[in-house]
């Protein structure tokens, strides 16, 4: 099924996107497609090679920390 996946943390849309899931496997390309644009906004964020190096280990974590995953079928 088609849906829109959004993760949202603080009132703020950390990503938006819409999806074919149909079961675990397709559940979990769209959450490492997730994983990569937040890793790419965390590393357009660096200002430092030591923060860009962060931005590949922990600061995605600690951006989607408190994080929401909402789902809306389409």
């Amino acid at each position: 099924m088609r849906v829109m996946l959004e993760l949202v943390k603080g009132g703020h849309r950390l990503h938006q996107g819409t999806y074919e899931i149909n079961d675990d496997t397709t559940f979990g390309a769209a959450c490492a497609d997730v994983w990569f644009n937040v890793r790419e906004q965390c590393a357009a964020k660096a200002t430092s090679i030591g923060e860009l190096m962060d931005t590949m280990h922990d600061s995605v974590i600690d951006e989607l920390n408190g994080a929401e995953i909402r789902l809306r079928k389409l």
